[in-house]
């Protein structure tokens, strides 16, 4: 992974020593309220519903130990001993006191950690695929390209205020996995007559108005990607709507010009950068990429395992196909029923930092589906993982199916939220808290946001749960037939919301309707597609009437 040289290190701290300076003026009143705001959001500072959050960026989701660790001090002395993962790759400490941030960021720096641009209107952190450098489909590693896209993003003077928010994702393997459909710029590596580069997706988002990116560019050198990208910001940092908070993404841009025009004034604005100062050399991207070689693999050796159910039906979820032979990488599940998805405790971090450190070179990441990695096991240390990692509630053979839900903190925490995510989340694992029956019925994904900004990205969910205001009360919004992926699209509503209390038996007949349905070994996802929507809002609101009529005739 990338290591600070003495230039990033020093930058890093004066920016703590800046932001330390900001909050003692703060603090006195020489800075007013809304002086204040856009210097600690960019710090990552937020008010929330009961208390500050704070978010910390794991740029493109690597960690190694000793940053691990130390989030796992920070959560302890700072905060309530947990901390939360994003779909972004961050993780958010819900309870810390704003005049201990400065501190917090200066224990930060000391690991090589901060929390620069994880919010503002900004470039926000770099997002990639989790099994980045390792994946068995991996056409080429994202992981150099990302960094690069980090150094030139971070401070950067012209896109330090934009009209919102801004988020990347770049994927190498045949099968996104970053979903880059839905990012402002997503770019997917590719080889295309032995060259290496970039088709280019713009335009793409979830929130409140969902919208799958266009393809700006088909081919784009990798050479050309700190200036193209520069281009497409330029547009939008000119074109962008500033005026209304609702319609300020890039994505409303695209579609306000059409993709063809956004092309052009993108076109027109590249030609001033094109082979300009800012396009990338070999040596500057070997410099890079050489944070990224490969560890020490050994020999591969065979791996006998003992007849436990258990274990194998963990691995069966868990484990995913690595490039070297003898190798797999492992997800460490945070979708434990009856726990928050996404939540970790101190002491299970430092668990998976003795895991990193023992197994996998020292190194993990985090995913956007919530969870965390160890991306270089042996085969043969797979079962000793397993015992280690289940003692500690890190071992929920749950991984791709129902109850490894993708959850937003909502009402709980969020000010932002309309309604509460994590007790649907916990309900719903009740519901389904049968290994035998989740195994069943196979690979689903459910996803829950509290609120449009769709932090929970319940627009790509197979099942997509919104939660929605409705005269003070909590409802909840379902959508079905979402996806990420190649084919990533979002999901259609399937009618009115429902009450919290429906939420579980709402689920529980959808996934009835699905088992009724589907061919032999046939994934929810593929039984809807045939099937489509009718018959799972069928079967839902008549059997929602007929509850309702029984008791309006009891009354």
């Amino acid at each position: 992974m990338y290591r600070y040289n003495d230039f990033d290190q020093k930058l890093i701290e004066q920016r703590v020593a800046q932001f330390r300076d900001q909050v003692r003026r703060w603090q006195t009143g020489a800075l007013t309220d809304d002086e204040f705001r856009p210097l600690r959001l960019q710090n990552g500072l937020y008010i929330q519903r009961h208390a500050p959050m704070f978010r910390i960026a794991v740029p493109y989701g690597t960690l190694n130990s000793t940053q691990l660790r130390r989030l796992a001090q920070v959560a302890r002395k700072y905060d309530r001993a947990y901390g939360h993962f994003t779909t972004r790759h961050n993780l958010q400490l819900n309870w810390p006191k704003i005049e201990d941030v400065p501190d917090i960021l200066a224990e930060l720096a000391e690991v090589q950690l901060h929390a620069i641009q994880t919010s503002g209107n900004c470039i926000r952190n770099i997002t990639t695929d989790a099994l980045a450098g390792v994946a068995a489909d991996e056409v080429i590693d994202p992981r150099p390209l990302a960094e690069i896209l980090r150094q030139w993003s971070t401070f950067h003077p012209e896109f330090a205020f934009l009209p919102r928010k801004f988020k990347f994702a770049i994927s190498g393997t045949e099968e996104d996995r970053a979903v880059t459909w839905f990012h402002d710029i997503g770019l997917q590596l590719k080889i295309v007559d032995g060259r290496i580069g970039f088709a280019v997706i713009v335009g793409g988002g979830l929130g409140r108005t969902p919208i799958r990116g266009e393809i700006v560019r088909d081919f784009l050198p990798w050479q050309h990607i700190l200036t193209y990208c520069t281009a497409i910001l330029r547009v939008y940092n000119r074109y962008g709507r500033r005026d209304n908070a609702f319609k300020a993404r890039i994505k409303i841009l695209v579609q306000a010009l059409g993709i063809e025009a956004f092309r052009a004034q993108v076109d027109a604005e590249w030609a001033h950068e094109k082979d300009g100062p800012h396009t990338l050399t070999q040596a500057e991207y070997d410099r890079v990429a050489a944070h990224f070689n490969p560890p020490a693999y050994t020999t591969a050796q065979t791996a006998n395992f003992p007849p436990d159910s258990a274990f194998a039906r963990w691995r069966s979820r868990c484990t995913h196909a690595h490039k070297v032979p003898g190798y797999a990488a492992l997800t460490l599940s945070l979708k434990a029923h009856g726990q928050a998805p996404g939540d970790i405790t101190s002491e299970q971090m430092e668990t998976v930092a003795d895991l990193a450190e023992r197994y996998s070179f020292g190194e993990l990441r985090i995913s956007h589906e919530q969870n965390v990695i160890l991306t270089d096991v042996r085969e043969t240390d797979l079962y000793a993982v397993w015992q280690s990692a289940r003692a500690a509630g890190l071992a929920t053979p749950n991984i791709g199916l129902l109850t490894s839900i993708i959850c937003c903190p909502g009402g709980d925490f969020c000010d932002l939220a309309n309604a509460k995510s994590i007790p649907i989340a916990t309900a719903i694992q009740e519901r389904f808290d049968n290994l035998d029956y989740l195994f069943d019925i196979g690979e689903l994904d459910l996803n829950i946001s509290g609120c449009m900004n769709a932090c929970g990205h319940h627009h790509i969910g197979h099942i997509g749960v919104l939660g929605v205001d409705r005269k003070e009360e909590e409802f909840y919004q379902v959508t079905l037939g979402g996806r990420q992926g190649n084919a990533a699209c979002t999901g259609k509503v399937i009618g009115p919301a429902f009450a919290a209390e429906e939420m579980p038996d709402v689920v529980e007949k959808i996934i009835g309707v699905y088992l009724e349905a589907r061919h032999a070994d046939e994934r929810f996802i593929d039984t809807f597609d045939r099937i489509g929507i009718a018959p799972f809002k069928n079967k839902v609101y008549a059997e929602r009437a007929h509850g309702r009529a029984k008791h309006k005739e009891a009354e």
